[in-house]
């Protein structure tokens, strides 16, 4: 195996723009808001399986080559290689995630790198107020620097018991369960720490900016 990414597949122009034509007819609505003590939100059904859904690239990116920087508004920026990110400390949750196109996966086992230590490692400046993550598919998406400071937000290498495949985003990849899916980026090789909001792929597509499924924010 090359040392160096690899990219299989090519953009899917034809998804990119149904999911644009879902945006603009509000596909999947329901018009209903509930309590996060609500486990499923609206408009969601549950599934057993972990669907695959992306842009129609999946980069391969072998581990001896994997880099992530953290930078932008904050106090020490910094490039971790695979090894730095294991030396730091490890986490393990289990939480819901929800896809934007209607289906839910409860009780997901993950490991990584939590939120905590990543911004105790880079410290970000008061006047920090979004994260713009940038992946190795250059796709983007943003987030509020408060949404991200969870507990249960980490960078997640596994799923399961079992290293994330390439399918999913692995080896890294976002895990902000609260909201989602599309702000939970895969193959993140960037967290650019930012004082204005930027909107990424989707955002500029019709998705909502926020992305609260309970709040049934799917698109703008």
């Amino acid at each position: 195996m090359t040392d160096e990414p690899t990219f299989l597949g090519k953009i899917k122009d034809k998804l990119i723009g149904k999911k644009q034509e879902w945006a603009e007819a509000g596909r999947g609505l329901t018009g209903t808001t509930a309590p996060h003590e609500q486990r499923l939100p609206p408009g969601q059904h549950l599934v057993k399986d972990w669907p695959v859904l992306d842009l129609g690239i999946q980069p391969q990116i072998p581990k001896t080559s994997y880099s992530l920087t953290l930078d932008g508004a904050v106090a020490h920026p910094i490039t971790l290689s695979w090894a730095d990110l294991m030396a730091l400390p490890q986490s393990e949750t289990v939480s819901d995630m929800h896809c934007v196109t209607t289906w839910s996966r409860y009780d997901n086992k993950w490991k990584g790198v939590s939120a905590e230590a990543i911004l105790a490692l880079v410290q970000p400046l008061e006047t920090c107020k979004h994260i713009i993550f940038h992946s190795y598919d250059d796709y983007t998406t943003n987030v509020r620097l408060e949404h991200f400071d969870q507990p249960d937000c980490l960078l997640v290498h596994e799923w399961n018991g079992a290293p994330i495949s390439r399918e999913h985003g692995g080896p890294l990849r976002v895990m902000i369960p609260k909201f989602y899916l599309w702000k939970s980026a895969k193959w993140v090789k960037r967290l650019e720490f930012v004082t204005t909001d930027q909107p990424g792929f989707w955002e500029t597509r019709g998705y909502n900016n926020n992305a609260d499924p309970w709040a049934e924010e799917r698109y703008s």
